[in-house]
């Protein structure tokens, strides 16, 4: 299917030919729709600690975790355009007419147009926003008494002024504090400060970016961590990484042939988050903590998260030395004891709510202890979980694997086969979902690496339609990070509060009271 010239081109990008035929395979078969069998819900899948147990497990992180390297890891997006998608519309449809006006500011409410503009001044960004305004002769005052709102908003998202819709989330101005203001970049180095402070207070803090914003994020950090390092009694380590070239997936047209640019090359797309597990795996720390970009909060909201994030490192610490013991009997034992075999696969099934292939108890003893030994030495990681208060969608599953096991999965809507009746029951039956608030172990019992590549499941990525220059395209995403790439890990689920869920999807979410 590739050409000589093609595969000569592949090469120079240092993709692997291998890895493209693979993904040309892909869009010719596709991917199997995953096999959900029920939601996790709270007691089934899914822990629940009053405020005694999460008290307990958050003690138990600060005691142990002197003994721990640490990381806080940050997939931070590409440029912040969706998040002004309603400003967009405003610079071009908005002419400053009566007709315009009652097309665009006559609706009320937080997330519409006539919400922004009324709570303008509440933005951490309006004081930047004014002075940018006012150096080329515009009061905004003026502007807004005689409704001509199209300079401000041209000089909030383009590069007359903030160039907001051209700048990623984490440069953005995201809360006020007094006559200050604090980017989400900041505010993931105070969360530092305050969860993920090694013993000798150092706070190592790994940002994901798009090559075009690295230097603008190193710039926001060495200008303001010394603020931080002073007040919270740290030193920052920041480090940077960019989604690798090489996980760039191949486009192909809608008959599966490679689709070609104009000037005849191939196409090749980033994969989606799924290709931050080879960032993820480049990381040698015992404990990583992975959080979104945008799900912050100001100082006076954030008891919750890091009492939360205390609880679920807390919990990756005492579940991974259950676990570690429990590998070490098994591997100990030249036979495998009844007794010991039941007590390994009740702590599975039980804590870990692993389920275990049909006739599994009858199995040769040997070869029920290989498979116990391949469940137990694997990365492990713990999900925060919440309740679900909108509309049913991607969250947690089990699912049934190849062979017969069920295990516990983070399942995007994506992912089911929507003409499959039984499955979107299921779907639509779960209680909880994924604000991506992870404590991840990756190392094993004798504190070597895991290789986090060896865990992803291949058959779990994503076939989308895409277009470019105007022609439609398929576009292949690899497992997401939490999803598929993960899929092999041992999951441990835990309810966390909604409070510590607040992520900023669109500009005026920054007006709820959760960011003022």
């Amino acid at each position: 299917m590739l050409t000589q010239s093609q595969i000569t081109e592949i090469q120079n990008k240092d993709i692997a030919i291998e890895r493209v035929e693979k993904q040309l395979q892909r869009f010719v078969t596709g991917f199997p729709p995953m096999n959900i069998t029920a939601p996790a819900t709270l007691g089934n899948g899914i822990l629940r600690f009053d405020d005694r147990e999460a008290a307990k497990y958050a003690k138990l992180y600060d005691k142990k975790k002197k003994y721990k390297s640490i990381v806080k890891f940050v997939p931070a997006s590409g440029a912040a355009t969706r998040m002004f998608k309603m400003l967009f519309t405003i610079l071009e449809t908005y002419d400053g007419s009566q007709e315009s006006y009652d097309k665009l500011f006559t609706k009320k409410g937080l997330h519409t147009p006539q919400g922004f503009i009324e709570n303008i001044q509440k933005f951490a960004f309006y004081p930047q926003l004014c002075e940018l305004l006012s150096k080329d002769g515009f009061d905004i005052n003026e502007l807004l008494a005689k409704k001509d709102y199209k300079p401000i908003v041209e000089y909030i998202v383009t590069p007359k002024g903030l160039n907001y819709g051209n700048l990623p989330k984490g440069l953005l101005l995201f809360h006020k504090y007094g006559t200050t203001s604090r980017t989400a970049v900041e505010e993931h180095l105070v969360e530092g400060a305050l969860y993920a402070k090694q013993h000798n207070r150092d706070v190592n803090i790994h940002f994901t970016v798009s090559p075009e914003f690295m230097q603008g994020f190193k710039d926001c950090v060495n200008e303001t961590k010394a603020g931080y390092q002073a007040k919270y009694d740290v030193k920052y380590y920041s480090s940077y990484s960019i989604q690798k070239p090489s996980t760039d997936t191949i486009a192909v047209n809608l008959d599966n042939t490679p689709f070609e640019n104009a000037d005849g090359s191939l196409l090749f797309r980033p994969a989606g988050h799924g290709a931050l597990i080879e960032n993820l795996n480049d990381l040698d720390f015992d404990i990583i903590f992975i959080k979104n970009i945008d799900n912050v909060v100001p100082d006076n909201q954030k008891d919750s998260t890091v009492l939360y994030k205390k609880v679920l490192g807390g919990i990756l610490i005492d579940y991974q030395n259950s676990i570690y013991k429990y590998f070490a009997k098994v591997s100990k034992s030249r036979h495998l004891s009844d007794k010991r075999f039941r007590n390994v696969c009740k702590f599975l099934s039980e804590e870990l709510f692993f389920r275990f292939p049909e006739g599994f108890e009858t199995w040769a003893r040997n070869d029920a202890k290989e498979y116990l030994l391949e469940i137990l030495n694997r990365p492990i990681r713990v999900c925060g979980m919440v309740k679900n208060e909108g509309e049913p969608g991607g969250g947690p599953f089990f699912v049934k694997e190849s062979d017969g096991a069920q295990t516990l999965q983070i399942i995007e809507k994506a992912q089911i086969d929507a003409d499959n009746k039984q499955q979107m029951e299921i779907l639509n039956a779960s209680t909880h979902f994924n604000p991506v608030d992870l404590v991840c172990g990756v190392k094993n019992s004798d504190g070597k690496k895991y290789n986090l590549l060896d865990f992803i499941d291949e058959d779990s990525g994503i076939i989308t339609t895409k277009s470019s220059n105007g022609k439609e395209l398929k576009a292949l995403e690899l497992p997401g990070l939490w999803n598929g790439a993960m899929s092999d890990w041992n999951t441990i689920f835990v309810e966390i509060p909604i409070e510590t869920f607040n992520p900023v999807k669109e500009v005026t979410d920054l007006l709820r009271p959760e960011h003022l």
